[in-house]
């Protein structure tokens, strides 16, 4: 399966449509993303049930912005909808197989319950700051 470019436009659609997708985050100017981006072509040949999209940061700075890429290539594995792995720099080919291979066996339940208790000790935070704030010395 060749990769599809993800724009603001289809990020969405293809992102919450499909279960597992790899983004490269790239650029035409930098080296590193041309060194990775047959590695990364390869790879979504052989994991043909695996959604493998490019996000062009010069073209789609609002989607680089959204997630904080701050250095390119960088690699984002999504599972449904969560996002489960992100690193910059380009991996060698061994090294993208088993990060596929790690996010794969993943329980996504169990990920579910830690981004919920994340999220819940976050508000907690929160709202133990908003209750400082008020308090006179």
């Amino acid at each position: 399966m060749s990769t599809v470019e993800l724009t603001k436009e289809n990020f969405d659609e293809i992102v919450s449509g499909n279960d597992f997708v790899l983004i490269d985050f790239w650029a035409e100017w930098c080296g590193p993303c041309k060194q990775f981006g047959p590695v990364f072509e390869r790879s979504s040949e052989t994991h043909g049930d695996l959604v493998f999209a490019k996000v062009n940061t010069e073209k789609e700075p609002e989607l680089a912005a959204a997630f904080d890429i701050r250095s390119i290539p960088t690699l984002m594995i999504v599972r449904q909808n969560i996002a489960v792995f992100a690193q910059p720099g380009a991996l060698p080919e061994a090294a993208l197989e088993d990060v596929i291979g790690q996010a794969r066996v993943l329980d996504m339940d169990e990920v579910r319950a830690s981004v919920a208790e994340a999220q819940a000790q976050q508000a907690q935070q929160g709202q133990q700051g908003q209750a400082g704030n008020g308090e006179q010395a």
